[in-house]
């Protein structure tokens, strides 16, 4: 009341308004005291007074908040039933995250126990070699553990966040006012569009793939060769490597390839298949060229990758495994022409294609009387269907045998009307 904006409001204690119904409680403009807010200015959002509209709203398109409050508040209610679908996701997702927090805790158990048996038959080597397993086990355990756990918690607190947004709207949403919902919708319609457009992974971020292999060299343990390992398929991407006579070139239209060699992440042979092993090449001047190259899975750690680029140029060379590229790529690669390319035209004849022209020639060596040099339908020399001017060739799709004979190498000429 001592605040000169705010003398004239009206002031209630918050205890003395939770039984009074804000619908019985007119709202009023903040610029025109006297005036209440019944109209809805919607170039602006905002609820406004009859003295706005003919004032700062003056060529603002407006409504009675009553027309407008179903169309506003029903807009409303789609973004909640929206959130409303990420929680039932989300909850899904948390579901799926135990269940393999136990799975790879049960998976862990089952494998400490292939350890002991297998170690049982040694004495003092064994044993150690035994403890120093289940070590990297438990390490790895927990590896998997804490990125289950993370993930977890990040999206508890992203349902959380979520449920808060909803009980609000919901609350807003079922209040008596529509003025109090068209003024409060900004703030919850933001909330929401940005609890939605937050990204989060629908799959655990590990799994349960923990491998016990016995016959995997060990190396010593107290004087003995040990074996048995403890896997989990962790092969690194930057330490695979690629294998060839010669990656970086090719020939138009003819099978090449090379070798991609999976290793974990000590750099050491990793002797299995099932990698996700992804190849693009595309040429790097003329958009959507791409060659489709065909990955064999050796089921030994090495893949072989197959491909026949049908147009000659400069390739980029990308490999991926696991969605990351391995050590050289990407990497260019230089298609070379297989054949040498018509410089002619693909005709009929000379009399047609250069409009009647007695100078034109042809290598097919054809000749027509009237004192014309090329060739024409019928006449002396004519193959009897299209071919190249270039070199007399009657394929189309044909390597080029060079160009037109001289008139003095009639053995040339031969050789080209035989053609």
């Amino acid at each position: 009341r001592r605040q000169k904006k705010t003398a004239s409001h009206a002031v209630t204690e918050l205890e003395n308004t939770k039984d009074w119904s804000q619908a019985e409680k007119p709202l009023f403009c903040p610029s025109h005291p006297t005036e209440e807010l019944r109209l809805f200015c919607e170039q602006c959002d905002q609820p406004v007074c009859q003295h706005c509209i003919t004032d700062r709203h003056r060529h603002h398109r407006y409504d009675f908040t009553g027309n407008v409050i179903h169309r506003h508040g029903d807009a409303l209610q789609e973004l909640l039933k929206t959130t409303q679908q990420h929680m039932d996701t989300l909850k899904d997702v948390l579901g799926q995250i135990d269940d393999m927090g136990s799975a790879v805790h049960r998976r862990a158990e089952a494998v400490a126990t292939e350890i002991c048996l297998f170690a049982s038959g040694y004495v003092k080597a064994i044993e150690e070699h035994r403890d120093r397993l289940l070590k990297q086990l438990e390490d790895l355990k927990v590896q998997k553990a804490n990125l289950l756990h993370l993930q977890k918690a990040r999206l508890q607190q992203l349902l959380l966040d979520m449920r808060t947004g909803v009980e609000f709207t919901e609350r807003l949403l079922t209040s008596d006012s529509d003025l109090e919902i068209l003024i409060t919708k900004g703030v919850a319609t933001s909330r929401l569009e940005k609890l939605n457009s937050t990204a989060y992974n629908t799959c655990p971020d590990v799994d349960a793939e923990i491998q016990f292999c016995p016959q995997e060299r060990a190396g010593q343990c107290c004087g003995y060769e040990v074996f048995g390992a403890v896997l989990d398929k962790a092969v690194d991407p930057s330490r695979c490597t690629l294998h060839g006579e010669d990656i970086h070139s090719a020939r138009q239209n003819q099978l090449t390839g090379f070798t991609l060699l999976c290793n974990d992440t000590a750099g050491k042979r990793v002797m299995r298949g099932g990698e996700a092993v992804q190849i693009t090449i595309t040429h790097k001047d003329k958009r959507g060229c791409a060659v489709k190259p065909t990955v064999c899975d050796n089921d030994d750690g090495t893949y072989h990758v197959s491909y026949s680029p049908e147009e000659p140029g400069l390739y980029a060379c990308c490999v991926y495994v696991r969605g990351q590229h391995v050590q050289g790529s990407p990497f260019t690669l230089m298609v070379k022409h297989k054949f040498r390319e018509h410089q002619g035209v693909f005709h009929c004849c000379t009399f047609c294609s250069s409009g009647g022209q007695k100078a034109a020639r042809c290598a097919c060596g054809g000749t027509m009387p009237g004192g014309y040099q090329g060739c024409g339908h019928g006449h002396k020399g004519h193959p009897g269907c299209p071919h190249w001017s270039c070199c007399g060739q009657v394929k189309e799709s044909s390597e080029c045998l060079g160009g037109p004979p001289s008139e003095t190498s009639q053995k040339s000429l031969l050789r080209t009307v035989a053609l």
